[in-house]
């Protein structure tokens, strides 16, 4: 009995680590692949640190996954800000702002990517669809996951349906494929940045 409880969660994981990893299989042209993007663009705020910053926003599920990447550059070195903290300075022409709008928009995100827009700052967003999100004008450059979101997800069926229900519902593609992709980011831009194992875990918190 143990022993087929362990290989049905192995084969339900398995399914889903599979949809999840298909997202990267797609292609983004015409524009470039998130990973590049988002590795060139963090290195640039690396090497002028002293004077550029990092802001993060993502709604619900979204922004789960921002803020465990906000995290990540932290332990990185990077100055690293959540738009809405009580400690976010104000956002400035050196700064950086990433958002997410998988389904392409939403009205907190359109209203500040139009901030940071309006003071200079470079805005990345990362969104399922760019071809009809109402974020789109306010980006400098679109980091395309093109991946199923609440949005899209219309209940009709594919291959990996369990029953009549859908094996990652809603906007669960989206947002695992945003972990993934987020992992992916640290692990290179920690290789750019010569950070070892070690100075990453010494910028961990310990007030824990």
């Amino acid at each position: 009995m143990a022993n087929e409880k362990a290989q049905e969660m192995a084969n339900l994981s398995s399914q889903i680590c599979n949809q999840i990893s298909s997202v990267f299989t797609k292609p983004t042209s015409p524009y470039p692949p998130p990973l590049d993007l988002l590795v060139t663009e963090l290195t640039a705020i690396s090497r002028n640190r002293n004077n550029s910053r990092i802001f993060l926003y993502g709604v619900g599920r979204e922004g789960l996954m921002l803020k465990a990447f906000a995290m990540r550059l932290f332990h990185l070195g990077l100055p690293t800000h959540l738009v809405f903290d009580m400690t976010t300075p104000p956002i400035s022409s050196s700064d950086l702002l990433i958002a997410s709008a998988g389904p392409g928009g939403f009205s907190t995100v359109d209203a500040l990517c139009s901030v940071a827009k309006s003071n200079g700052a470079k805005v990345i967003l990362i969104t399922a669809e760019p071809a009809i999100g109402s974020c789109v004008k306010h980006a400098t450059d679109v980091c395309y996951v093109p991946a199923q979101t609440r949005a899209s997800d219309n209940g009709g069926g594919d291959s990996v349906e369990m029953g009549e229900r859908r094996l990652l519902p809603m906007g669960s593609v989206y947002e695992g494929a945003l972990f993934v992709l987020f992992e992916m980011v640290v692990y290179k831009l920690g290789e750019v940045l010569g950070e070892s194992s070690e100075s990453v875990r010494a910028r961990h918190t310990n007030l824990e």
